[in-house]
């Protein structure tokens, strides 16, 4: 956190600089907000500073009506519905959909299997079945470089359900067979 005069002078500057590094908390309104709210300014003996939202929300303030600190730079409110996406890819890239079907997995997001689709195609070009099947080329593509795995190994390890499969998916991909890439990388 920053020290008090620094978040004092770029709160009375307004300085966008600062905006979602700290909050400006009124201790006579009980409300935060960002160092950028048009708000008329508080005496400087009324407020204190905090590194997030949720800091103020904890100490018993409310978020301002007017600069709406909760959607401030930063915070997933901010991002929208991007932050819901990279949710699902940190998801898909661990797996999550490599034993599930598209419509559980948006119910694991708290979404439709279409919305999640919309936004997927929003904000990658993509689906997130075709977002699971490039993580799992990914993945198998890692162990046949780094591992002397045999390949059904790899197949399974790289979430894919049969040999024939990932055999499938990774000559669509890479245009050769996983067997030539795995003779390329022992050499």
């Amino acid at each position: 956190m920053l020290d008090f005069d620094t978040c004092n002078e770029a709160r009375l500057r307004k300085d966008p600089a600062y905006d979602g590094v700290f909050f400006t908390a009124v201790k006579t309104t009980r409300i935060y907000c960002r160092p950028v709210c048009p708000a008329p300014q508080p005496k400087t003996a009324n407020i204190a500073f905090y590194p997030s939202a949720a800091a103020c929300e904890d100490k018993g303030y409310r978020p301002c009506l007017r600069c709406r600190p909760e959607t401030a730079p930063f915070s997933p409110a901010w991002n929208g519905t991007k932050t819901t996406v990279e949710r699902a890819m940190r998801l898909i890239n661990d797996g999550a959909l490599d034993d599930t079907d598209t419509e559980s997995f948006a119910g694991r997001l708290g979404l439709g299997a279409r919305q999640l689709s919309r936004l997927f195609q929003k904000h990658l070009g993509t689906t997130p079945g075709q977002a699971a099947k490039t993580a799992r080329v990914q993945r198998a593509k890692r162990l046949l470089d780094e591992t002397a795995l045999p390949m059904t190994e790899i197949a399974y390890k790289a979430g894919f359900k049969s040999l024939r499969r990932f055999n499938t998916v990774f000559k669509e991909t890479y245009r050769r067979p996983p067997t030539e890439i795995k003779r390329r990388s022992l050499r």
